[in-house]
């Protein structure tokens, strides 16, 4: 067999402390995941079953250890946002998995940015139509190192938090989440079957807000280092 063209390398994430690389198969959303940011954005945070959007594999811009990643500022908006999230990766797959189960299903946990054009998904939400020009935009998903799940302790449990050029945006902690992880996971394997490869974007914690070039932003997730995007 032979293709038209040469075919894009996958992409893959780094892992920390390791010279191994996890290639990226799809990319999971969950949206308003935490209580506090469903209000910001004006819904009622009862516990309504998560619902979820996804961004193309090549969306993920890998960001090693150390290294600030010049973003540049995406076409057609006029109020990018921020979105510091807790990302696991599926390094088992399943369907069906149960609650229980599904942390096996991890292989590990990094720090990502879900980069959010507002405007334009404000717009597409009040038309009713899908978020993709507002979220599933190119390079609209920073990632930092993946961290193995076996070298992460208390996860369910850890901070996380995002700075703005020095001042704090965003501060919360993994337990806030509405759906946990697992109960993330098993949810979502009601409708797909999981994959390794598959990046799941947890949610964001209240306190989103609009970047502009030159901001640096700067946000980590305990035990798992932190992430730095500059906006060009």
């Amino acid at each position: 067999m032979s293709y038209v063209f040469v075919p894009s390398a996958p992409v893959a994430v780094p892992v920390a402390g390791s010279q191994d690389t996890f290639p990226v198969r799809r990319v999971y959303c969950v949206g308003r995941n935490y209580a506090a940011h469903a209000r910001e954005m004006g819904f009622d945070p009862d516990r309504e079953p998560p619902f979820f959007f996804c961004k193309p594999a090549d969306a993920v811009v890998p960001v090693a250890d150390g290294q600030t990643l010049s973003l540049p500022y995406p076409p057609e908006t006029a109020n990018l946002h921020y979105e510091i999230e807790l990302v696991a990766a599926i390094g088992k797959g399943g369907e069906r998995i149960a609650v229980d189960d599904a942390l096996q299903h991890v292989w590990g946990y990094a720090v990502g940015l879900d980069m959010t054009r507002r405007d334009l998904q404000m717009k597409m939400r009040e038309a009713g139509r899908p978020w993709e020009l507002g979220k599933a935009f190119d390079q609209s998903a920073p990632i930092g190192p993946l961290h193995p799940a076996e070298s992460v302790q208390d996860i369910e449990q850890a901070g996380i938090w995002l700075q703005v050029n020095g001042a704090d945006k965003q501060r919360s902690d993994i337990g806030k989440l509405i759906w946990s992880v697992a109960e993330t996971i098993s949810y979502l394997s009601r409708y797909f079957r999981l994959e390794p490869g598959d990046l799941i974007y947890t949610g964001t914690p209240e306190g989103v807000g609009p970047v502009v070039r030159g901001d640096t932003m700067v946000g980590g997730v305990d035990g798992l280092g932190t992430l730095r995007v500059q906006m060009a």
